[in-house]
């Protein structure tokens, strides 16, 4: 009876150890990916689901630092595997500054936007700024930029219990991408609609520049600002440029907070607008590993449901029906070119100098 007890011991113990072994190795097969993400993607990668589809098919577990799209670019890269901006200009300056990376992808897309509230909405609706198409709200964005220089007040556009002149809060456009992109958007409506260009910043960047000086302290990231514009109210934010994804994401993640706020809170499409692409970089061997991981089907299908990222690849991403919110475009055509790298490099210097 004893032997019988320590022979059934010894099988336990052994299947203990096998058990402990598989578990350990499992842990050990799992590579890690450490890199700088851009804020407006942490809902997507603290995902449970995409970290199970990680770990599981791909074996990759990412350990990301939040960073600003250019900043990462002009960061240390000891250590990192990739950089995850928001932009084909964060590329195009690694590109210039670095070199060739190892790899790089598209991964996601979101336009440009500008958020704001109801009763900002309708007044510029009044004052013909704001148009409104099946629902959609739209946003002539040169006669915006003409508002801002000329110093117009939110009285002047019919809105006189607002306090101050007629601005657009963005993050910084020499460290974070939206901002960045909204500068680009502006050069090109400075430029008479067309894509600005280094012979025609003499002209434009001085705007710009007197653009910008209104906003005083600027947000580093995309996610703070919109924190920010959802909890300081319409008197601190009357409207900012941010991503489309991140009202999209915010209405499925808190739904009942956004149940609370949902008839205030508008989305006003810009005319034109630009996409913001969402860009892996990798820097080694081991960083291109997140490329065919992030492209998965099935994380690609999170991205827009749970997220709210345009895909390539996800056949129904203008099935705009699956979320609570109004006013998403199904389709995004009116689009323009960002300025090339060399004149937005020379709009980042010129808007840190003033």
């Amino acid at each position: 009876m004893k032997s019988k007890l320590i022979g059934l011991i010894v099988v336990l113990v052994v299947i203990v150890a096998a058990v402990g072994y598989s578990l350990l190795r499992s842990s050990q097969d799992v590579t890690v990916l450490k890199g700088y993400v851009g804020g407006e993607k942490i809902g997507l990668l603290e995902d449970g689901q995409v970290k199970d589809i990680l770990s599981k098919k791909y074996k990759i577990q990412i350990d990301y630092a939040k960073a600003g799209s250019l900043d990462m670019i002009t960061a240390d890269h000891t250590g990192r595997n990739f950089l995850f901006p928001s932009s084909q200009t964060a590329l195009e300056l690694y590109k210039k500054e670095i070199g060739t990376p190892k790899k790089s992808e598209i991964i996601l897309n979101t336009p440009i936007v500008l958020y704001s509230h109801k009763l900002v909405a309708d007044a510029f609706v009044k004052t013909g700024l704001v148009s409104v198409e099946d629902g959609v709200y739209y946003m002539d964005i040169a006669r915006l930029a003409k508002s801002i220089l000329a110093n117009k007040t939110w009285a002047d556009e019919g809105l006189p219990t607002l306090y101050g002149n007629v601005t657009v809060s963005t993050t910084d456009p020499t460290k974070s991408n939206s901002g960045n992109m909204f500068a680009g958007l502006l050069a090109n409506v400075l430029n008479g609609g067309k894509v600005a260009d280094v012979k025609s910043l003499p002209t434009i960047l001085p705007q710009l520049q007197s653009v910008f000086l209104k906003l005083g302290f600027m947000e580093t990231s995309s996610s703070d600002l919109f924190e920010q514009f959802l909890k300081t109210g319409v008197g601190a934010k009357p409207i900012i440029a941010g991503y489309e994804n991140q009202i999209l994401e915010f209405a499925v993640a808190n739904p009942d907070d956004w149940a609370k706020i949902s008839g205030d809170i508008v989305m006003i499409y810009p005319v034109p607008t630009v996409w913001s692409t969402h860009t892996y970089i990798a820097l080694d061997e081991q960083g291109t590993l997140g490329i065919n991981a992030l492209l998965d089907k099935d994380i690609q299908r999170i991205a827009w449901e749970k997220h709210g990222f345009r895909t390539g690849v996800y056949s129904v991403a203008t099935n705009t029906g699956i979320f609570n919110v109004n006013g998403i475009a199904k389709d995004i055509t009116k689009v323009m070119p960002m300025p090339d790298v060399d004149t937005m490099q020379s709009i980042i210097n010129g808007l840190k100098s003033s």
